[in-house]
């Protein structure tokens, strides 16, 4: 890795330490931001030519809160000015005389900060727009410009609902904290909805050149991690933990060399990430061994079957279609119905998963989702001669005019020139 990219990546690297360690000095999130931006600006310039400090998160964090006590002089008045410059300056004074681990008292601390970050990011008076905006700005680092583009709207409309969502949380005084025992659990349900949504975006982008969105994967299981790591026994949050580093692990094998889509039947499973899947097994058994079911650990049991077959010849598709109709119990979603469809496919033929897709209200609600029509298309393919003519062909077309992601438009493409007379 070159001068330049070691820098920024070692400036990203710190932005959630920095921001989860700013609110813990002011309580405001907006100056917290403003504040590490400025510290992220600078060192991205003095690191390029004065070197790499041998404590880059307490240098940063030392800059980061003079800019802040700067931007307060220059901003503030009366008695909210006075109590953040003092707890600033408390800080300031101390910076010299500790350790690597300055951010908070140590790493439980600075993991405590970070979660209360989570949960204020994640509060249920804010849209989920505004929730997973907030989360990738504040704690995963990523700039508004980035946000914008995995979301598909424009850059200024994106600067604009990050200040909405901020003046909210300020005229709504949303606490930047842990939630006590008494809500916990009833707020660690808006959390998991955000970093499956997240997660999700950066595994199979909406849009773009790329598949996968590294950078969101990367975030969503780094704060997954942090939240099994506060929530000991709560056997969702580990379920989730499980689902991502198993669905993580196949990261390497879901794109060839040029870039372009490799389904799962057709990976080199040598390239799968055994470390992953071991982690993920554990968080697994974690999950189950508390005697409370729900829809992540059945996701990622379905997940752990297939990293448990040797071979696409070796899944156990049977089991996985009977996980998928247990989830539907918990999330009677189309869906869920349509990954159902192709495991029952898979297991008892394509016929079989057909009959499920031509359910009228199924074909109804994802008319207008491109994996009902690139499934529906593929199945159609598989049954040859046997499907009725043209029908695969505008199912591929039907899926095409949807994507907006171009390693599946360009596999798709493919897969229609196979179909076509």
């Amino acid at each position: 890795m070159n001068v330049n990219r070691r820098v920024e990546q070692l400036v990203r690297d710190e932005w959630p330490r920095l921001v989860a360690t700013l609110m813990g000095d002011l309580g405001d999130l907006s100056l917290a931001e403003d504040a590490a931006q400025d510290a992220a600006e600078v060192a991205l310039r003095r690191w390029l030519d004065d070197g790499i400090p041998d404590r880059p998160g307490a240098w940063i964090t030392t800059v980061a809160r003079r800019r802040a006590v700067d931007r307060i002089r220059r901003e503030r008045v009366g008695r909210e000015k006075a109590a953040k410059l003092a707890r600033l300056e408390a800080r300031l004074e101390g910076d010299d005389a500790i350790g690597e681990d300055h951010h908070a008292a140590g790493a439980e601390l600075l993991r405590d900060d970070q979660l209360g970050l989570l949960f204020g990011c994640c509060h249920p008076a804010l849209s989920i727009e505004a929730q997973m905006a907030l989360t990738l700005r504040s704690i995963g680092g990523l700039t508004t410009q980035e946000i914008a583009k995995a979301f598909l709207v424009p850059e200024s409309t994106m600067a604009q609902r990050l200040v909405r969502a901020k003046r909210k949380i300020a005229a709504a005084a949303i606490p930047f904290r842990i939630p006590g025992d008494s809500e916990l659990l009833g707020r660690v349900g808006v959390v998991h909805h955000v970093l499956y949504l997240i997660y999700n975006e950066g595994y199979a982008a909406s849009h773009g050149d790329d598949l996968i969105r590294h950078e969101l994967t990367t975030e969503a299981i780094r704060l997954s991690r942090l939240l099994a790591s506060l929530l000991h026994d709560d056997a969702e949050t580990h379920g989730q933990l499980a689902l991502f580093l198993f669905t993580e692990s196949r990261r390497q094998s879901r794109t060839d060399a040029g870039g372009d889509l490799v389904l799962l039947g057709d990976q080199d499973r040598s390239r799968w990430d055994a470390s992953l899947i071991a982690e993920g097994r554990t968080a697994l058994d974690r999950a189950i061994a508390r005697n409370a079911p729900g829809p992540f650990q059945l996701e990622a049991a379905i997940n752990a079957l297939h990293a448990d077959a040797a071979d696409a010849e070796a899944t156990d598709w049977r089991q996985i279609s009977m996980l998928y109709r247990e989830l539907r119990r918990y999330r009677p979603t189309p869906i869920v119905t349509l990954n159902q469809a192709v495991a029952v496919a898979m297991a008892h033929g394509p016929s079989a998963g057909l009959t499920m897709l031509e359910r009228k209200n199924l074909a109804a609600d994802l008319d207008g989702y491109a994996l009902f029509h690139s499934t529906r298309a593929d199945l159609l393919r598989r049954l040859g001669d046997a499907a009725p003519v043209g029908e695969a062909e505008a199912a591929y077309r039907r899926a095409i005019e949807l994507t907006e992601n171009e390693p599946q438009r360009r596999f798709l493409r493919k897969r229609l020139k196979e179909v076509s007379p």
